[in-house]
């Protein structure tokens, strides 16, 4: 009896892996089929970049395109985004996988025919805008995805949630946004999400490879501000004063020890970095205050909260040494968590992203302390967030234009792996879960 049991078990787990083959090849052969529109969605973007908060235009072409493949669309979600709901035709978990919408400000200078000459208001000024950092790959990628998964609606296990968040960049000043706003306006339940995917074009990695890595992944991030108040003095007379420059120059200094000395090298980076220094008005007058504004990022939980206790401390104890005050905001208006992919999911999943890549394609990448909000969605369920080349084959990484550039640029032929990858991998875990 009990034999009977297992080869009937294993007939119907070998019926439904070849089920999920059968299936992988259909979305091979549909991103193929796709793959020159979703360039051409991509170039449209990026030719009318939106800033975030205000991705109206963007907003509008994403909705009316879910709607023409019979998914259930939600818009203003987080102010202008767009949330699709792909109910397969079999009962199982919920996918959610995301693209973010916003560009940046900044004035483009790439030679494509489609490059940017979108002029926009932000934060009070007239700037130009692009997408200097591939949300509008993104965005074409994740339409592509909807298109080829909505084609075999049938045969799909289990739910597929499609967000198109805005103001991944940030939103204006004094406004929410983002990952962080979607997530308060509950784009994680409803139906509840059980993992999410997310990917990133890299202008800096080759054409044809993918590249993740489990853990923290990406840095947690908080900006501050620092002021200190001393005495003001002529600039002739400096014992007259308490000097906050003085005091502010000794704290800059000693907020570096804080990587050098206190953060365990061999486990994690870290960095605290002052941007913006404003104190004084003239050459003679030593100022009452100096206001200081910095980012610090980290890649643990543990790390941050010793960041913050020791940035507090050596600001308020160095200005103290010297007879003044100071005050710490941290963090002042940004906070985004670390970007963790989670181990086991990560793990899990590896052999979905070799196979469709290729296993040599498929690389390990350290650490990077930049920040992405995606970071929110998987402080709800566990997520990967992998990168995906595009850059030219051939090209120097070290020559290649960086993201936030007006010279960024990508290969375009890159997209139809991405498509392949996130729609492999909505599908592999969906099947391999029930």
């Amino acid at each position: 009896m009990k034999k009977l049991l297992f080869i009937s078990l294993l007939g119907l787990s070998i019926t439904a892996s070849a089920q999920t083959e059968a299936l992988k090849q259909k979305v091979s052969a549909k991103a193929d089929a796709i793959e020159k529109q979703v360039i051409a969605w991509r170039e449209d973007f990026h030719e009318h970049p939106e800033l975030g908060n205000r991705e109206f235009r963007t907003a509008e072409i994403i909705a009316k395109h879910l709607k023409s493949l019979g998914i259930e669309v939600t818009t203003g979600v987080g102010k202008t985004g767009v949330v699709g709901l792909l109910k397969g035709g079999k009962p199982g978990m919920v996918v959610a996988l995301r693209a973010d919408m916003d560009g940046l400000p900044v004035v483009e200078r790439t030679p494509v025919p489609f490059a940017s000459k979108v002029k926009t208001q932000f934060n009070g000024q007239e700037v130009g805008a692009m997408h200097a950092c591939g949300h509008d790959s993104h965005m074409a990628i994740l339409m592509g995805v909807a298109e080829v998964l909505s084609s075999m609606k049938s045969d799909l296990k289990g739910t597929v949630k499609f967000i198109f968040q805005p103001a991944e960049e940030g939103a204006p000043f004094g406004e929410e946004g983002g990952a962080e706003l979607m997530v308060k306006e509950g784009v994680m339940e409803n139906p509840h999400v059980d993992a999410v995917f997310g990917l990133h074009i890299n202008s800096q990695t080759e054409v044809g490879k993918i590249t993740y890595r489990p853990g923290g992944t990406m840095a947690g991030v908080n900006d501050m501000q620092i002021k200190v108040h001393g005495r003001q003095a002529h600039g002739a007379y400096p014992w007259s004063s308490i000097d906050p420059v003085v005091v502010s120059a000794q704290i800059i200094n000693a907020l570096q020890t804080i990587v050098s000395r206190n953060l365990n090298l061999t486990e994690n980076a870290g960095v605290v970095t002052i941007g913006s220094i404003h104190g004084g008005v003239r050459s003679n007058i030593i100022p009452e205050e100096v206001e200081m504004m910095g980012t610090v990022r980290n890649l643990s939980k543990e790390d941050e909260k010793m960041f913050i206790e020791r940035i507090k401390t050596i600001v308020t104890k160095t200005a103290e040494a010297a007879g003044a005050t100071a005050e710490v905001k941290i963090p002042f208006s940004i906070h985004y968590p670390v970007t963790y992919n989670d181990p086991a999911l990560t793990a899990r999943m590896l052999p979905t992203l070799q196979a469709v890549a290729g296993a040599e394609n498929v690389l390990l990448r350290p650490a990077v302390t930049g920040a992405e909000d995606f970071s929110f969605y998987q402080e709800k369920a566990p997520g990967i967030f992998i990168f995906l080349g595009g850059m030219p084959k051939g090209q120097d990484p070290l020559t290649a234009p960086s993201h936030h550039t007006p010279d960024f640029f990508i290969d375009e032929s890159g997209f139809k792996l991405g498509v392949k990858a996130l729609s492999d991998l909505t599908i592999d875990y969906l099947n391999k879960s029930n």
